[in-house]
C-alpha cells in the first residue's frame, strides 16, 4: 500500500511534465510546418558527394 503512495504522485508529476513539454512545443511553433519537414527529409541534396581520392603512396605500400 505504501508503494501506491509513491507511485501515484510520481505518475501525476511525470504526466504534468509531459503535458508541460507538449504545451511548450505547441506554443513555440514545433508543429507549424509538418509537411515541409517531411519533404525536406526525402529531398535530394544539390551538391553531389565528393568522390573518394586515391593515395598513390598508400597503393605502393599495399602492393608489397
Amino acid at each position: 500500500m505504501t508503494a501506491l503512495a509513491w507511485l501515484i504522485p510520481a505518475a501525476l508529476v511525470l504526466g504534468l511534465i509531459g503535458l508541460a513539454a507538449f504545451l511548450w512545443a505547441l506554443n513555440s511553433g514545433q508543429f507549424e510546418d509538418l509537411e515541409g519537414a517531411s519533404w525536406r527529409a526525402i529531398q535530394d541534396s544539390d551538391a553531389p558527394d565528393p568522390s573518394p581520392t586515391t593515395d598513390n603512396n598508400n597503393d605502393a605500400r599495399n602492393a608489397k
